[in-house]
Formats: C-alpha cells, structure tokens, sequence
C-alpha cells in the first residue's frame, strides 16, 4: 500500500509566479511527497504524490491559469490496474 496515492502534475501561468513560494506552501500546508515545483515567474510546473490531489489544484488555482491536469492513481496502477 502506497502512502500517498495520486500522482498530481499540471502547470500554473500567470504573472509574478514564485516557485520558491508555492513549493513552500504545498510542503507546509497539503500532506505528500515528491515535489517539484519548477519554472519561471510566468509558468510553473507541479508534480506532487498525495491523497488530496484536489488541495494542489485549489491552492495553485488562486496562483493563476491551471491546465495539462493529470491525477493518476499510483495504487491502482501498482496493483496492475489502470491507474
């Protein structure tokens, strides 16, 4: 059983974006692990392992645009599923 289960990635543009700011946010505030939050001030990419994939896209919806979302789920495809 995986701690965390869903694999969640999108990408954020806007203007003035942080990735030093959001990546500390989503370390402090949504439970997971494997985080990268990188770019630039007008496009970040998050790829984050958690139970609460829906917490990483509200928070990174108030950042800016939201899009290319995927949320796999890790368990399923480690049990052979499709995930």
């Amino acid at each position: 059983m995986l701690e965390f289960k869903f694999d969640t990635q999108l990408l954020i543009t806007g203007e003035g974006l942080d990735e030093d700011e959001i990546n500390d946010y989503i370390r402090d505030n949504i439970e997971g692990d494997s985080l990268l939050a990188v770019g630039g001030d007008t496009l970040i990419k998050i790829h984050y392992h958690t139970n609460t994939p829906w917490k990483v896209l509200e928070y990174c919806a108030t950042k800016g645009d939201i899009y290319d979302i995927v949320v796999e789920n890790m368990q399923r495809q480690a049990d052979g599923l499709q995930g």
